[in-house]
């Protein structure tokens, strides 16, 4: 009985060693522990949720429509280039969400309509208008808003926030929550980014790109758009590119003349780096495409020798470098003025991916540290209260056997902070709840265990017989209502948002805890006291 009791002691003094290493992180103290030790062991301790600590909660809407239309728009492109392998010629265009082909031929038909089965065909005249079904429909705008989800948390998990909150609510909204975020524009502007990269030809040839300025002011922008509406040629568009004096930090725009077909896609990268200039010392973002990629950017840049291919991101153009020669190898360069933060934000949003459409933020929530702080007040004095209450009672009607109860709360209480230190868990307010909740279990095992005891007590048994006849009799009981417990919380985990989650941990960790504590802990404290010497009376 001796040995099996100091080895319980040691086994709740080795978890209560392990609970100070892990929880000094999360105390001042930690600050004045010596480089070595700081270096070397646990460093992170209990991480605040957003409602604690502060941070951004963001909603976004994702605008599914504009997937359908790029759908639309990628199909057209590949239209064209299946009628020109064929050699049969047609004039495709898009509109809305329409491809509009004329003549449509039966031959031109029966290509388009074999290799795109589920498009829906209209005849008007002599062309014909090719749309999405709305199941396929639907399908796109449902998987835009899944993609846009794996990419957002993809962005923010390269970002470096800790414990983010990313979930998908309704149809097509988002809901982002980021605990900790000191700059809010710059994460915002991170997740909000599509990062479409395009590669398309800059049209030096069309009569009217001599005419066009070689920089204009910001304002100046939309004044010549309308000035030269009417002489840009159909297929091509007016595009800027945005230069920042680093000397004045003027800005100016350079107006392009580009061709509205995409001569190839972002989607086939497969790295994207910062790197420095050493020419000039500014950053640039290195990119790599796979080996389809590497093939297409190839052949795009041996067809257009000496001409100048415009690097787009989200209709920005970045630079316009003139091919020299073919490239092969899938290697090229992002270059513009920007800092290194702006760089490593836009090698993140490439190496993500880009958005399958774009996102409309709808709410944009700071929550600042003091709001925090109330609410760890507030988190502190309904647990204080809580425990204060319960220990109360328990040390009023259960006497020097309710002090020990009380022991074993305190302790439960130690163990359960200790390890979620240790999984480095989100604490937040529900998760606090989830803690209070567990000092009501707790207490709850414990009147079990001594009601049982007192039963024992009244058929003439001895101290020490009741004590081990209670937890005999009690023992299935305790881990039967833990165990349904257990199972619910799982539930709530596996299914519940963000906040639910949080309740869900603490209780989980607290459900197991309070077995340990109860049936190991407090056992050995009476089997300690009756090691010791002869009870007579137990005090119940």
């Amino acid at each position: 009985m001796k040995k099996t009791v100091k080895w319980r002691f040691a086994l709740i003094g080795l978890a209560a060693v392990l609970s100070v290493v892990f929880l000094l992180p999360n105390t001042p103290i930690f600050k004045l522990m010596p480089e070595g030790y700081r270096t070397n062991m646990p460093d992170k301790g209990i991480i605040l949720g957003l409602d604690l600590q502060g941070g951004i909660y963001l909603v976004f809407e994702v605008e599914g429509q504009k997937a359908v239309e790029q759908t639309i728009v990628r199909s057209s492109l590949n239209i064209k280039k299946l009628l020109d392998k064929k050699n049969l010629k047609a004039d495709v265009k898009t509109e809305a969400a329409n491809i509009i082909v004329t003549p449509a031929s039966a031959d031109v038909r029966k290509v388009i309509e074999g290799t795109y089965t589920t498009m829906i065909a209209r005849e008007s005249g002599g062309s014909v208008s090719y749309t999405l079904s709305d199941k396929e429909a639907k399908a796109i705008k449902d998987n835009a808003t899944e993609q846009a989800l794996e990419t957002i948390r993809n962005r923010i998990d390269q970002f470096g926030v800790t414990e983010p909150v990313i979930q998908r609510q309704g149809v097509n909204e988002l809901i982002v929550q980021l605990p900790g975020v000191k700059d809010p524009k710059r994460a915002i502007e991170l997740i909000g980014k599509t990062a479409q990269l395009e590669f398309r030809l800059v049209d030096d040839d069309a009569p009217i790109a001599a005419e066009i300025p070689l920089s204009i002011k910001p304002a100046e922008e939309e004044e010549l758009i309308k000035k030269y509406a009417d002489k840009i040629p159909q297929d091509a568009e007016l595009r800027f590119e945005r230069h920042i004096n680093k000397e004045t930090n003027e800005i100016t725009k350079k107006p392009m003349l580009l061709k509205k077909e995409i001569a190839m896609t972002g989607d086939s990268l497969s790295e994207a780096r910062v790197a420095i200039d050493s020419r000039f010392n500014t950053p640039y973002v290195s990119i790599t495409f796979n080996t389809e990629g590497a093939k297409l950017f190839e052949e795009v840049t041996g067809r257009y020798v000496k001409k100048r291919l415009a690097i787009i991101l989200d209709d920005n153009i970045y630079s316009a470098p003139v091919i020299q020669e073919k490239i092969a190898g899938g290697n090229a360069q992002i270059t513009g003025s920007y800092t290194m933060e702006e760089a490593k934000d836009l090698s993140i949003v490439l190496r993500a991916g880009s958005l399958p459409a774009p996102v409309k933020m709808h709410q944009n929530v700071t929550v600042g540290p003091s709001l925090g702080r109330d609410s760890i007040e507030a988190g502190k004095i309904a647990s204080l209260a809580a425990f204060v209450l319960v220990a109360s009672f328990m040390l009023v009607y259960y006497k020097l056997s309710g002090l020990i109860a009380d022991l074993a709360l305190t302790l439960n209480i130690f163990f359960l902070l200790g390890v979620m230190a240790a999984m480095n868990a989100t604490l937040t307010m529900p998760g606090i709840a989830g803690i209070v909740l567990a000092i009501g279990m707790a207490v709850d095992t414990n009147v079990l265990l001594f009601e049982r005891m007192r039963d024992e007590l009244k058929l003439g048994k001895t101290p020490r017989s009741a004590v081990d006849s209670g937890y005999d009799k009690a023992f299935l009981t305790i881990v039967d209502s833990h165990v349904t417990t257990l199972i619910t919380a799982a539930v709530l985990f596996q299914f519940g948002t963000g906040p639910i989650k949080g309740f869900a941990v603490t209780l989980s960790i607290g459900i197991i805890i309070n077995l340990f504590t109860s049936l190991i802990g407090t056992k050995a404290v009476f089997d300690f006291i009756h090691t010791k010497k002869e009870v007579k009376s137990l005090s119940i």
